[in-house]
């Protein structure tokens, strides 16, 4: 009887044994060749869908060209119409040393072009952002602001601006109470989420959500309890406008950008490695936990800086990196260096519409982006779940 036991035993755990594994189809023959099927769960790119990705100069070409077309029409366009060939002529004089004093140079050079670049910087500062926390927490719906650090760094800046708080950082108090929001936001998402060691992903986008409300209700409480003659330009500032933009409240944007991008483009092949997972990273030699406070530093350093000048702008950072990666697949090494384009390019048309198109008054660029990003982002997972790793 207990021999009978033993034989059936053996038998079931040979059966399972030959049963195939959750992640692979069952096989088929064809044509005398066995091919084996991934799982619906594990989406396959086809050679045909590898070859159709066009370079990557090329991509970073077309991109130029759409900043320089956008950068122009921003220029050009406003309650005085300027031609493109008079724009590129102020511009020009400028960079050869000559410049006109008309009216055309004084729109051009003083009022418009600050603006633009103040827009593009942040357009492509806030795409950077969402490509690495999607990254981060290998999640493709995470941006900056669902996690929280926007809002967060929107309670440091409303601090600032209402109560005067850090002031003796005189023109940089808004960027510090900013950063320091983003930074401290970011960390409370972290550590509310955090598993012992491990991180969660779907627990922290849970966690940033909630406390993106919290940060919110701060921001509520805090403007109700302010100088009530700065309410109303506060909260135009918390929708997103780049209607204040000056020369001053460009360099540090800039040079945030600049360097996050050479650290991360540095990153690169650590990104991949990461955006499988830790546990593949940590085989591939990446100090993950290094790793991940380095991409948080940058992260809230850019985001917080971002806000300052513009305000809470959502969307960006969630729709444009995956729109890039259709483009370029999923290796960070060509999605970066092509998100800091286009980026750049959505957020200078986002603030073109922004002007126009209730002209005079000019609409929140909050508004518009969100108007955009919505339906190009459902339009995406509609057409193909993004799966880390799994493409590109």
């Amino acid at each position: 009887m207990e021999d009978v036991e033993v034989r059936q035993a053996d038998e079931q755990r040979a059966g399972s044994q030959d049963l195939p594994s959750p992640d692979v189809a069952p096989s088929s023959v064809q044509d005398g060749e066995i091919s084996i099927r991934r799982s619906r769960t594990l989406p396959r790119v086809s050679s045909k869908q590898r070859r159709a990705r066009l370079p990557l100069p090329v991509v970073l070409i077309a991109c130029l060209a759409l900043l320089i077309v956008a950068v122009t029409l921003g220029v050009g366009i406003g309650s005085v119409y300027l031609s493109p060939g008079s724009v590129w002529h102020v511009i020009v004089d400028h960079l050869s040393g000559r410049p006109k004093d008309t009216v055309a140079d004084e729109i051009v050079w003083q009022i418009r072009l600050p603006r633009v670049f103040l827009a593009a910087v942040v357009g492509a500062a806030l795409t950077t952002a969402g490509t690495v926390v999607q990254v981060l927490v290998r999640n493709a719906l995470a941006d900056p602001f669902l996690l929280g650090v926007s809002s967060g760094a929107s309670v440091g800046a409303t601090a600032v601006l209402l109560f005067g708080a850090f002031a003796s950082f005189g023109i940089w108090a808004i960027s510090v109470g900013s950063v320091l929001g983003s930074m401290a936001a970011m960390a409370a998402v972290f550590l509310v989420s955090r598993q012992g060691r491990q991180l969660a992903p779907t627990q922290l986008i849970l966690c940033g959500v909630v406390l993106s409300a919290l940060f919110e209700s701060v921001t509520s409480f805090l403007i109700f309890r302010g100088n009530p003659q700065a309410t109303q330009s506060v909260l135009f500032w918390l929708l997103g406008s780049f209607g204040n933009a000056n020369r001053t409240q460009l360099p540090i944007p800039a040079i945030a950008l600049v360097a996050g991008i050479i650290f991360l483009l540095a990153q690169g092949r650590s990104l991949n490695a990461l955006a499988m997972g830790a546990e593949p990273a940590a085989s591939l030699g990446v100090d993950v936990q290094a790793m991940r406070r380095n991409l948080f530093i940058v992260t809230s350093l850019m985001v917080g800086v971002a806000v300052a000048v513009s305000g809470v702008i959502g969307f960006v950072g969630l729709v444009v990196p995956h729109i890039v990666r259709l483009f370029v697949g999923s290796d960070h090494r060509k999605v970066l260096p092509v998100g800091v384009l286009f980026g750049a390019s959505f957020m200078v048309i986002g603030d073109l519409l922004a002007r126009t198109i209730v002209a005079p008054q000019e609409m929140p660029i909050g508004v518009i982006t969100a108007f955009i990003g919505a339906p190009v982002l459902i339009f995406l997972i509609r057409r193909r779940p993004y799966l880390y790793g799994t493409s590109g």
